[in-house]
């Protein structure tokens, strides 16, 4: 299963993606994903499709308050919009708008297999120790996975490290839905195999006291990450106090060896730059970190500030930022159905309207 990047994508292409809505978007959510996101949407020609959703009925698999998951889904909708997804070019939804994703679920459990399931990392990760009390959710949560993307026939699937596994067991559940049922009563493949996507722009960002953790929502501190909400003197204070070393930075990439704190702010930077760390460290090597932070502080101000301006307005009006989800689930729901339909009639089950 070869990784396709997105300057490699077919102008055609259906490209699928989604994110929980747990929390405010951080650095890392931008540079590692919606940034490439918007790329993505920008680069298809008028026949490809960019499809985003906001994972919630994925929150079920762990505890959640109710009331946080409704406002935190507007407020993640909000977040997408600002960072530059355009819902007239993309598909914008909430799961829980377009009930075909649950439906196929059920029906891709027939395919999946426990053994599987079991092999997941991230399954191994969240239930640690209690696996009897963790939620079936939980444990079924990839096949969940495999409904989003199958259910659009999607081509490609943007994804990080940690969910390559993810996507290479919705290609065997697809193949072996194929085989079992698709192939011998439709006399064709349903699904499509997706293939992955992993840009090679996508950045890895570390949390800003500690150099060796990725950058989180759920670190308790606030000043681990830089969210997408900051305003420049938030932005400015967290740059100045975040984890580095005595030492000047270094002139040449080898030199930010076992220096993880290094390495991340200046990984930061290149990305928001669009450039490679040897050329920052071309540019700024020798220099001590106040000067350093000075320049990233910079550079992420303009970089944000506009993000979190138009944030800000979208949130001044909830109701039309629901409106937007409820006219992206409505064309989801049409792209979906044809897929659910048919995966039904592959599978011999009655339908109102299939006699």
């Amino acid at each position: 299963m070869p990784d396709v990047l997105p300057d490699a994508l077919p102008v055609a292409a259906r490209v699928v993606s989604g994110i929980q809505p747990t929390g405010n978007l951080h650095l890392g959510n931008y540079l590692g994903a919606i940034r490439n996101w918007v790329a993505m949407q920008n680069s298809l020609g008028p026949d490809g499709t960019c499809l985003f959703f906001l994972a919630d009925l994925h929150a079920l698999s762990m505890p959640l308050d109710p009331a946080r998951l409704r406002r935190e889904t507007v407020e993640m909708a909000a977040t997408l919009l600002a960072c530059g997804i355009d819902p007239t070019r993309s598909v914008l939804f909430n799961q829980g708008q377009v009930p075909q994703h649950a439906e196929l679920q059920w029906l891709l459990n027939g395919t999946a297999r426990m053994g599987w399931l079991n092999r997941m990392t991230q399954w191994k990760d969240k239930a640690g120790k209690n696996r009897e009390g963790a939620s079936v959710a939980l444990f079924t949560y990839p096949v969940l996975q495999a409904a989003d993307v199958l259910l659009y026939q999607a081509t490609h699937v943007p994804v990080g490290e940690d969910q390559k596994q993810h996507l290479e067991l919705a290609r065997d559940i697809a193949q072996k839905f194929n085989n079992d049922f698709a192939e011998p009563q439709l006399g064709r493949p349903l699904f499509t195999l997706p293939e992955p996507i992993i840009p090679p722009s996508a950045a890895r960002i570390m949390s800003l006291r500690d150099g060796s953790a990725k950058m989180s929502k759920s670190d308790p501190s606030d000043m681990s990450r830089i969210n997408l909400t900051d305003g420049a003197d938030a932005i400015v204070q967290k740059i100045r106090k975040a984890r580095t070393d005595p030492e000047p930075l270094p002139s040449e990439a080898e030199g930010l060896d076992g220096r993880a704190e290094a390495a991340n702010l200046v990984t930061i930077y290149a990305s928001l730059a669009g450039t490679h760390v040897a050329a920052v460290l071309a540019d700024h090597g020798g220099s001590g970190f106040g000067a350093f932070k000075n320049a990233l502080a910079d550079l992420l101000v303009a970089t944000l500030e506009p993000i979190s301006t138009r944030l800000r307005d979208l949130l001044a009006d909830p109701r039309h930022v629901e409106q937007m989800l409820v006219d992206g689930a409505v064309r989801a729901r049409a792209l979906a159905q044809p897929t659910l339909d048919a995966a039904y009639k592959a599978a011999g089950i009655l339908r109102p309207g299939s006699l």
